[in-house]
């Protein structure tokens, strides 16, 4: 039995033929990203599984591995209006979404003009954006929910679509803020990048020391993308799937009745984590050229889209557990 998200403007056969073509547009964008960014196969799955899905990710790892190439090189790929924001500690929300500037015209009215931010933009990459103060980082939170800003009262919508990759460093490294929980929740996944294997180290060194290094060229445009987004919304979840999703989100929160959860989690993940956990698992499923999520789909995006969304107690901490322990020993029992 499954869920369907019914549309009665398209037929079983239609929708087949049409996963059929997005499955070969993703195969393109795969192959053009594999172009630039050598080996982290996971990284640059999770990546896309995460825009297909229509969301946001936060690229977790130390300086100097690849995270901004990645994010540059998909707004190539993908044909999309590519914005980044360095964020500094001086950084101001201003900086980000824009202002309003007073202007006098020639017969000495004056009126204020907006005068859009980066924000603006289909693709925003936000790099290192734990190195900004938490109110900077907090200007973030309404476009990233809600697809639109308000300045000075007024509302401004922002293109679409719009996604915002963000990449971060360490926390344990200096100059570093922890991000709030509340944009923390607003990252469709947390992926964390980790070094590369020596094969793919390798290939590093030899082709990008040399006087010509690879360049992404466009396969997609943003048009495309929405729809292959509306497709992966349209595809049927087994009922299966929907339970082993709910009983894993609600295994992670404390007082559901899960005695491990109780002692090591602080506070666990709300209703956005199934919903983001849904939307993965069809991503992936298409990604990998499936018309329905299964329950290995739910397992392989636990961590991703759970770590950030929980917190340890401090008895835990003391025991060196950490927030991907927990996740797999939930995963365990799905």
């Amino acid at each position: 039995m499954s869920i369907i998200v019914k549309d009665p403007s398209i037929g079983e056969k239609e929708m087949v033929a049409q996963a059929e073509t997005a499955l070969a547009d993703i195969s393109k964008v795969r192959d053009g990203v594999g172009k630039v960014i050598f080996g982290q196969e996971s990284v640059v799955e999770r990546t896309l599984v995460a825009l297909l899905a229509g969301g946001h990710a936060l690229l977790v790892g130390v300086p100097g591995l690849a995270k901004t190439k990645l994010v540059e090189t998909l707004g190539i790929v993908l044909g999309m209006d590519a914005r980044r924001v360095q964020f500094t500690p001086d950084l101001m929300p201003s900086d980000i979404l824009g202002s309003e500037v007073m202007e006098q015209d020639e017969a000495g009215k004056r009126s204020f003009r907006f005068i859009p931010g980066p924000i603006f933009a289909q693709l925003l990459m936000a790099d290192e954006i734990n190195r900004a103060s938490p109110r900077t980082q907090s200007a973030l939170l309404q476009s990233m929910q809600e697809y639109h800003v308000t300045i000075a009262g007024a509302r401004h919508d922002l293109p679409a679509p719009f996604h915002v990759l963000a990449t971060q460093n360490p926390l344990e490294q200096e100059g570093t803020y922890p991000l709030p929980e509340a944009q923390l929740d607003r990252f469709l996944m947390q992926i964390d990048i980790l070094y590369p294997d020596i094969e793919a180290e390798r290939r590093i060194l030899l082709e990008t020391t040399g006087v010509e290094d690879a360049k992404a060229a466009n396969v997609l445009t943003p048009a495309r993308l929405q729809e292959i987004q509306q497709l992966i919304r349209r595809m049927p979840v087994p009922e299966s799937v929907v339970e082993a999703i709910l009983d894993l989100v609600r295994s992670a929160r404390p007082g559901q009745g899960n005695a491990e959860t109780d002692k090591h989690v602080a506070w666990g993940p709300g209703p956005r984590a199934s919903q983001a956990l849904t939307l993965c698992a069809r991503a992936r499923a298409l990604y990998e050229g499936r018309l329905a999520p299964s329950i290995d789909d739910v397992k392989a995006l636990a961590e991703p889209v759970l770590q950030h969304r929980m917190a340890l107690t401090f008895a835990a901490r003391a025991e060196g557990m950490s927030v991907r322990d927990v996740v797999a020993r939930l995963v365990k029992g799905v």
